[in-house]
């Protein structure tokens, strides 16, 4: 791959591929970015508008294309679909975007057969394993962005109820992105600390002796703010844009970081053959493997309970 010079086009322009092209940039992770989306105007007037800012970041090539252009791409990230409604869950939006990706994966491979694909469109967890099936790439060459905005969100609120630096948090969310996911609480820090262990010395006023129904109200939120967001506002792309571009990061310059994305697992607590979220090494091949972390009895039966409702609606899909 060209990792000096990265290649990352972005298939869908709607909000959410838009917010991750602006981080991109901002960020300058890539040299060259090529929008691709079935309005070939609408794509047209986005990368005009984003290369007018050319003169305030570092420098990259973006134009708008069609399938072609994106060749030789290190990295594709495949925001497009039907966007989810308010009521709607993610599951609901199975069906019309599994043909969406029937269209576009095949596409994707064909001109760029080396490339990560990094699956963003819901519900991402079930898209990511289809499209690893319609690619016939190896598994580890096709991500889903899983878990790792549901696990930002987690740092947050457990930062602004403890008045620490959200960075200094370690916490996941693990699972399916959506419904069934789950909170990671024996595995939580605060600066090196176990989370429990913070609690007993916090003292901070308003958990009292109710520290578990405030950690409960914590993941409630977690779970609930796509929701919450799109019966406010319509959608949800800022904080899923900085997400992607965070995993991009990871793959173009090959950190080797530890994220929670959703890749195909095999064994993994005696669960094979589906896509969840799990914390994995990303770098530059995609994911390099796993990491099987010990959990608790309930948060074990959490994680197989999250697996029973992934394999029940990709059965129920005919993959």
């Amino acid at each position: 791959m060209a990792n000096l010079s990265p290649k990352v086009s972005i298939i869908g322009c709607g909000n959410v591929g838009m917010r991750c092209a602006y981080s991109l940039i901002i960020r300058g992770i890539a040299r060259e970015l090529v929008l691709v989306d079935y309005n070939r105007q609408k794509a047209e007037g986005e990368a005009m508008d984003l290369s007018h800012g050319a003169p305030f970041v570092s420098p990259v090539d973006i134009h708008a294309g069609d399938y072609p252009d994106t060749a030789g791409s290190d990295l594709v990230v495949v925001t497009a679909g039907r966007g989810q409604k308010p009521g709607e869950t993610r599951t609901d939006l199975i069906k019309g975007n599994a043909e969406i990706l029937k269209s576009i994966i095949p596409e994707v491979v064909k001109y760029s057969p080396g490339c990560i694909i990094l699956m963003v469109s819901n519900p991402v967890d079930i898209l990511s394993y289809i499209a690893y099936k319609i690619s016939g790439k190896p598994a580890n060459e096709v991500i889903g962005s899983g878990t790792v905005l549901d696990s930002a969100r987690f740092r947050y609120l457990i930062g602004r109820q403890c008045n620490i630096d959200s960075r200094s948090i370690h916490g996941l969310i693990l699972g399916e992105h959506g419904d069934s996911e789950f909170p990671v609480w024996s595995k939580t820090m605060i600066g090196g600390a176990a989370f429990k262990n913070y609690c007993d010395i916090c003292n901070k006023a308003g958990c009292g002796n109710n520290i578990q129904g405030k950690l409960d109200e914590i993941f409630k939120e977690v779970r609930d703010s796509a929701y919450e967001i799109i019966n406010k506002k319509g959608e949800t792309s800022y904080g899923i844009g900085l997400a992607l571009t965070r995993i991009s990061d990871a793959i173009l310059k090959d950190e080797n970081t530890v994220l929670p994305v959703s890749s195909l697992l095999e064994n993994y607590h005696g669960i094979s053959g589906l896509y969840l979220s799990v914390p994995a090494v990303v770098n530059k091949k995609g994911i390099r493997q796993t990491l099987e972390l010990e959990f608790d009895g309930q948060e074990l039966a959490l994680f197989k309970n999250s697996a029973e409702k992934i394999k029940e609606v990709i059965k129920a899909s005919g993959f």
